[in-house]
């Protein structure tokens, strides 16, 4: 099957949250949705939530899957706010359980904090299956950014978050805990052994140089022919010492500290306190 794909793009995070539909029906799954957050004044907005909502709404559809591809370090998912306006499951991973134990101990979260992807209604493992509609799904674990992603191929479409990205601009950073490029070099071999004119879809862009607009659409043909980090054939070991020199030189993202600690909690905030406020944390020189 060929599914509807809508793409809704966040230029505050660079992010691509989708809409995937069944091209002969109403059901749809959402994959990595976006709340709105601003660092210096710790304020929340459905602004980009909002605009999946009305998608939705306005074209009658069902929303049946909410589908995070990973833990996102740089943003923070709007899942929960999304399930509570328009319904549907809320899928990760399973490996989720790895990013909860390695960045409990980060945060300090103590025994109240559950590790083991509770949080989420499914947990994902590499060859499961599900269905939007009736298009099937298929998971692929590829993890190398963090331990936890996936890939989701839906019909002809694979959304690959942030495993690989534009081929002009390459391939995801695995300098976070439990990230490993070599892992990640195995996980993109996975994807493009997919039929070369299967469609990729990226969870950001940061629009390379030279590129005039912003994209989130390739091939795996493409990929393998154009992707200036994996392309023509290059070796895992040529790609290792490009990438981690590479990431040697990359910032910390700018929401990392937010995200982790939402995302991993499936979306939602820490605990409030007894007078119902909720903060976040800032562990120091723990990243």
């Amino acid at each position: 099957m060929t599914p509807k794909v809508k793409p809704f793009f966040d230029p505050d995070t660079f992010t691509v949250s989708y809409i995937v539909q069944e091209p002969e029906g109403q059901g749809c799954a959402i994959i990595d949705s976006v709340l709105d957050f601003d660092h210096a004044s710790g304020r929340t907005s459905t602004r980009s939530a909002d605009q999946i909502v009305d998608y939705v709404q306005a074209n009658g559809l069902r929303v049946e899957w909410i589908l995070e591809s990973h833990v996102h370090a740089d943003h923070l998912s709007a899942a929960p706010y999304l399930q509570q306006e328009l319904g549907g499951k809320i899928g990760i991973g399973d490996q989720i359980v790895t990013v909860q134990e390695t960045f409990g101990k980060v945060f300090n979260e103590g025994t109240e904090f559950q590790r083991d992807g509770s949080q989420f209604d499914a947990l994902f493992r590499e060859g499961d299956s599900f269905h939007v509609g009736q298009m099937r799904g298929d998971v692929l674990h590829t993890p190398g950014h963090t331990p936890a992603c996936l890939t989701y191929v839906i019909g002809d479409a694979a959304f690959v978050g942030d495993t690989l990205f534009m081929p002009d601009f390459g391939t995801a950073r695995c300098d976070f805990p439990g990230g490993s490029s070599a892992t990640l070099f195995n996980s993109i071999q996975k994807i493009l052994s997919l039929p070369d004119q299967t469609r990729i879809f990226v969870g950001h862009d940061y629009k390379a140089p030279g590129r005039d607009d912003y994209a989130w659409e390739t091939t795996v043909g493409e990929q393998k022919a154009l992707n200036v980090h994996i392309g023509q054939g290059r070796s895992i070991e040529e790609f290792v010492e490009m990438r981690d020199a590479r990431d040697a030189t990359l910032p910390m993202p700018r929401l990392i500290l937010p995200s982790l600690q939402v995302n991993m909690r499936a979306g939602q905030m820490p605990p409030a306190d007894e007078k119902g406020n909720v903060f976040l944390k800032v562990p120091l020189n723990k990243l």
